[in-house]
């Protein structure tokens, strides 16, 4: 153990040896058990199916939804899982994979900026802190577009501020790989992927008095080769569907900021949990972490710490001012969080744990707070998601880790209080995916009732949602679904279709379809059986059921 931490602490160090070790600790952590657990809906299954169609209609231009046009998101994200379905089967696994790969490569890149700011050590304490941080973990396994915003953005914004240190040969590289990746954050998730970003930069070059680097930034070719990257698709999409721009800019980006229309409105505070929880327990370090930066940048001291604090501020303070607010959201700011921790405990490797102790304290405290809550949560609800088990497991974790990290902030030894964190949170990582799939599972998954569909039903037979529009159906099921009498975000291309469109039915035309000779199948809420049964004379007949969820027929 001592000869680990003596080397992960050294100030010196092969990179390309720390980045082979960085890939193969976190490539377990991103990885293990990631095609286990079925698609969650909606966001896994709807990142999953658009692609899946693309591949069977060959139309990498216009996303389509269950066959309907669907343009709430560029098309960056769905392409990759097109891609990694042909090389690995249209299976979780790969839907996912992207998503891992890139949290991964998130966590090298942190490494690589870390370094270039600071140093070695800070570079990899930095680094250890991103991969440890169980918010990032998490949302680097599910099949969302965030953790490829976040990959690159974070190589927009790194590259730039490694191409502007003094002497650095490699900076027009450097500068026009950022552009590239600002492009491709566009791509992923439309015009903040490279609003922020700029955002930052230009705070940093009026902060900082930093006005000559405008020159050194080659804006003229860096704008070009931004465009080349990211409007071709915008402008082809346009052309084969004309209403694109108006909804894509106005309804699904200005409105969603400045409104709640989106029905997505929280408190003005929601992301302060968020982060807390997410980074927890590093986040217990923010506050002096934070002060040391604003105070290295106002002093002119530290521009990489005023450089990163401005880059996790602006992303927060964005969201924070939305009218829409998702949890990922500020995912992008999580490597700058995690720099200003590393290069906060690297110096109380050098100067002692006593400017941190209390805070130190305290997360060690929150340790054994949450293994005594999480082992109380198992023993006592009646039906955990998480099995007791797991539970338990999970509980004795955060006690050894509260154990070891309490013992060696009182005695004031910061490098075993750092790595002892690392190690029971990377403990956590991989023990706790195999423990909470069933947690998973058991959020409104409708595979095994797809796979029925699948078997059963022939190329003529339909199958209906009744009420709702199950997600996650026709990526399992390898077809479209009508939908009966429900609202759901297939409505705009519902719209655009004509509103005499026949996979969006009325009850009454369900009902008379039920009564007819051809066969048909629905998947619908339990609770609503009872009224599908007066309404119809054809007797209902149970396949299968999962959940709250049955699939039934009339033959």
């Amino acid at each position: 153990m001592r000869i680990i931490t003596d080397y992960l602490a050294r100030k010196e160090a092969n990179p390309w040896a720390d980045l082979l070790l960085l890939s193969a600790v976190f490539a377990v952590a991103f990885f293990l058990f990631l095609g286990r657990a079925p698609l969650l809906i909606p966001d896994e299954a709807r990142y999953a199916e658009v692609p899946r169609e693309m591949i069977e209609r060959g139309d990498f231009i216009t996303p389509r939804l269950n066959y309907v046009d669907y343009f709430e998101k560029p098309p960056l994200y769905y392409w990759l899982n097109a891609f990694s379905f042909r090389l690995l089967g249209e299976t979780e696994f790969a839907a996912r994979f992207f998503s891992a790969l890139l949290g991964l490569g998130g966590v090298l890149l942190t490494y690589c900026i870390g370094r270039a700011a600071w140093g070695r050590r800070e570079g990899m304490l930095s680094s250890l802190v991103l991969g440890t941080s169980l918010g990032y973990l998490v949302q680097g396994r599910l099949a969302i577009t965030d953790m490829t915003l976040t990959f690159f953005m974070t190589g927009a914004l790194g590259l730039f501020f490694m191409a502007t240190r003094a002497g650095e040969p490699r900076a027009g590289g450097y500068y026009y790989l950022s552009y590239a990746c600002a492009a491709l954050a566009v791509l992923t998730k439309g015009p903040v992927g490279a609003l922020l970003p700029g955002c930052v930069v230009v705070l940093y070059l009026l902060i900082g008095r930093r006005g000559h680097l405008l020159r050194e930034m080659r804006p003229v070719k860096g704008f070009a080769l931004f465009a080349a990257i990211a409007v071709p698709w915008f402008v082809l999409v346009s052309i084969r569907n004309p209403v694109f721009p108006g909804f894509f800019f106005i309804t699904q980006h200005l409105e969603r900021f400045l409104t709640a229309k989106l029905k997505r409105h929280e408190p003005l505070l929601f992301f302060v949990p968020v982060l807390l929880g997410g980074m927890f327990p590093w986040s217990c370090f923010f506050s002096s972490a934070v002060a040391r930066a604003w105070r290295g940048g106002k002093s002119g001291e530290s521009d990489p710490g005023l450089f990163m604090l401005l880059w996790a501020a602006v992303i927060f303070l964005f969201f924070t001012l939305s009218g829409s607010k998702l949890t990922p959201y500020i995912l992008p700011m999580f490597p700058a969080a995690a720099l200003l921790t590393g290069k906060a405990f690297s110096r109380a490797f050098d100067e002692g744990i006593a400017a941190m102790r209390g805070q130190a304290q305290f997360a060690a405290i929150a340790l054994l707070a949450g293994a005594a809550g999480i082992a109380l949560w198992g023993a006592l609800m009646p039906d955990p998601r998480i099995s007791r088990a797991g539970c338990a497991v999970i509980g004795a974790i955060l006690l050894w880790a509260g154990i070891l990290c309490f013992l060696a902030a009182r005695r004031g030894r910061a490098v075993r209080y750092f790595f002892s964190l690392v190690l029971m949170l990377y403990i956590a990582e991989i023990a706790g995916p195999g423990f909470v799939i069933r947690a998973f599972e058991r959020k409104r998954s409708l595979k095994e009732l797809a796979l029925i569909v699948r078997d059963r039903a022939g190329a003529g037979n339909t199958v209906f949602s009744y009420c709702f529009y199950a997600q996650d159906f026709p990526f399992y099921a390898k077809r479209r679904i009508a939908v009966v009498g429900a609202e759901s975000e297939l409505d705009y291309g519902r719209k655009l279709q004509g509103r005499r469109n026949p996979w969006f039915i009325k009850f009454r035309t369900f009902f008379r379809l039920w009564d007819s000779k051809g066969p048909l199948f629905a998947v619908i809420d339990r609770d609503d059986i009872p009224l599908l049964e007066k309404s119809v004379r054809t007797p209902v007949r149970v396949l299968g059921v999962q959940g709250d969820k049955e699939l039934v027929t009339n033959r």
